[in-house]
Parts: C-alpha cells; sequence; structure tokens
C-alpha cells in the first residue's frame, strides 16, 4: 500500500524510506521462511522466532535481492509505470547519474554479501542457528544472484543464461562419482 501511495502521489522517497518497505515488499522474508517448512525436526519453533526477527543474514539476502532486482529492472518498470526503484530514489537523493547510482547500490549488495559471509563464519548466529537453516538462507540468496547477475533480470525477461543454467543444474548435472 505504501508503494501504491507513492506511485499514485508521484512521491520519490529518500533510500532510508525506500528499503525500509522495499526488503519488506520484495517477499524475501516470507520466502526464507517457507523455505524452512519440511525440513523436519531441525527447524523448530525457536528458529522460526529467530527467522521472524529478521536476522542479520536475512536482512543481508533481503537487501541483495531488493537492489539486484532493482538495478536489473528499474528501467523496464519505469517504462510500465512503475513507483520509483532504489536507483530512482537514489539518483533524486543525491544528485547522481544513473550509472554512479547502480555503482553505488551494487557496493551495497557487496556489503550484504560481506554481512552473510560474516554471519555464516565468525558469528554467534552460526554457533545458534543450524548450519543447514543458515545454508538454506544462503542458497536463496545465490538464486537471486543467478537471477539477476549482470544487471539482467533473468526472472522476468528468461533468457539464454538462466534456460543454461537451470538445465546445466537439473538435465545435465555435473557427476560428483568417479
Amino acid at each position: 500500500m505504501v508503494e501504491a501511495n507513492w506511485c499514485h502521489e508521484n512521491y520519490v522517497p529518500t533510500m532510508e524510506e525506500y528499503m525500509r518497505n522495499a526488503v519488506l515488499t520484495a517477499g524475501y522474508i516470507m520466502l526464507t521462511l517457507t523455505s524452512f517448512i519440511g525440513m523436519g525436526d531441525l527447524v523448530t519453533p525457536k528458529i522460526f522466532n529467530w527467522a521472524s526477527t529478521n536476522p542479520k543474514i536475512i536482512a543481508a539476502s533481503s537487501i541483495i535481492c531488493r537492489l539486484m532486482d532493482d538495478i536489473a529492472s528499474h528501467k523496464f518498470e519505469q517504462e510500465r509505470g512503475h513507483c520509483a526503484s532504489a536507483v530512482e530514489c537514489y539518483m533524486r537523493e543525491y544528485g547522481v547519474s544513473e550509472q554512479e547510482a547502480c555503482i553505488e547500490l551494487k557496493k551495497q549488495v557487496e556489503n550484504a554479501w560481506k554481512d552473510i559471509n560474516h554471519e555464516l563464519m565468525f558469528s554467534e548466529t552460526s554457533k545458534v542457528v543450524p548450519m543447514p537453516v543458515l545454508m538454506r538462507s544462503l542458497n536463496l540468496t545465490r538464486a537471486i544472484d543467478f537471477l539477476y547477475k549482470d544487471g539482467e533480470d533473468q526472472y522476468t525477461h528468461v533468457g539464454k543464461n538462466s534456460k543454461d543454467g537451470i538445465t546445466s543444474l537439473l538435465i545435465n548435472p555435473i557427476s560428483l562419482s568417479t
């Protein structure tokens, strides 16, 4: 509803306003929680409670999801009359070009990857939360990275790269046996 109001009012929020709403509307937090279903006894109510507090690993993954999507799809979305994406918000707030905004947003994506790596390797989280649960979040973020890599929106506009990647993973996988 927030985005609809912004769009209706032609309002371009600050980056802080935008990101506060955008990480929720990206749906990544819900996707992560949903992915825990079926993991058996490993995922207890305590794990769901932990995940619902938006811990650093899930927050960083949400940032990656939202920003990579925005970088890849903002031109197409603007042509269709969508509200401002992170790219437009950054350009407006800081008075920079589209290219400069994308460079800065990619730096934020890199920093979010660093947060994920830290959470997996050095934080208390990795000692308290089972590694398969943390890997679930990591693997979902890897899927997002694959779909939006190099500024291409392979989620909306499925192309050769995504078809080849999925084919090599699911149809022609590399054999690990010797």
